[in-house]
């Protein structure tokens, strides 16, 4: 599986994350910030979903329909549990993120918002 984490996101989470097998890149690692717009884009393009702490990315995909391939929001978490949380969420929920659903993640609640259909 595919992850792109935002700047806000904790770089450890990275290395967790590659330890497990996943496939990640950090913006933080990118010479300078894009914007918003432009890495939801760059995770689109790329197939990969994005990990943030920022509520903005739920806006542009649900009220200006920006495609993605689907967003998992970390909430109210310190640096060492938006590692346990992101990887228990990717492992439970990682076919629906994979399908375009937006996941908000905290300590002991998910929510999970499927991809609308265009049917």
């Amino acid at each position: 599986m595919k992850i792109l984490l935002d700047t806000c996101v904790w770089f450890g989470v990275r290395t967790n994350l590659l330890a497990a097998g996943y496939d990640v890149v950090w913006s933080g690692d990118w010479s300078e910030d894009p914007g918003d717009e432009e890495i939801l884009a760059t995770a689109y393009r790329e197939g990969r979903i994005l990990v943030t702490l920022d509520k903005d990315f739920g806006e542009l995909a649900i009220v200006r329909g920006n495609p993605h391939c689907g967003i998992l929001r970390l909430v109210n978490l310190t640096t060492t549990e938006q590692s346990v949380v992101c990887l228990r969420v990717l492992q439970l929920y990682g076919n629906e993120l994979a399908s375009g659903a937006i996941v908000t993640a905290e300590l002991g609640r998910v929510r999970i918002r499927p991809p609308e259909n265009d049917a």
